[in-house]
């Protein structure tokens, strides 16, 4: 079993920055690639990034491509999403989620991919 806890959301203006971080804890973190999905309220949840194993692959939603970056600390057992230049349609409820894979560089990026899940966190931008 893993747990995931994330942390870093709030209330923020348009423009700044902020980090979240998904910390687990249970089996290897080393086994499990990791992703960031959101869900903004009347909408359905959606991929923001998704990192590798070996944290040398990396995939980014469209919508989010030069603004936000996924990373991972094996270290840590943390998987970080910084998010810069904040708009108020990046507000929503951030989730972040594993999966064992065999294949290190394995990137998923469908939440049906995922079997494990945080409890999310908010992020609120205004304009």
């Amino acid at each position: 079993q893993v747990q995931l806890v994330e942390s870093g959301g709030g209330l923020v203006q348009a423009g700044v920055s902020l980090r979240l971080s998904c910390a687990t804890s249970g089996r290897t973190f080393s086994s499990y690639a990791m992703g960031w999905f959101r869900q903004a309220p009347g909408k359905e949840r959606e991929i923001v990034a998704a990192i590798s194993v070996s944290g040398g692959r990396t995939y980014y939603a469209d919508s989010v491509k030069g603004q936000f970056t996924i990373s991972r600390d094996s270290a840590k057992n943390t998987v970080y999403l910084q998010m810069n230049s904040l708009k108020p349609e990046d507000t929503a409820v951030y989730y972040c989620a594993a999966s064992a894979v065999v294949i290190h560089t394995t990137v998923l990026t469908t939440s049906k991919q995922y079997n494990y899940w945080g409890q999310g966190t908010q992020v609120t931008v205004s304009s």
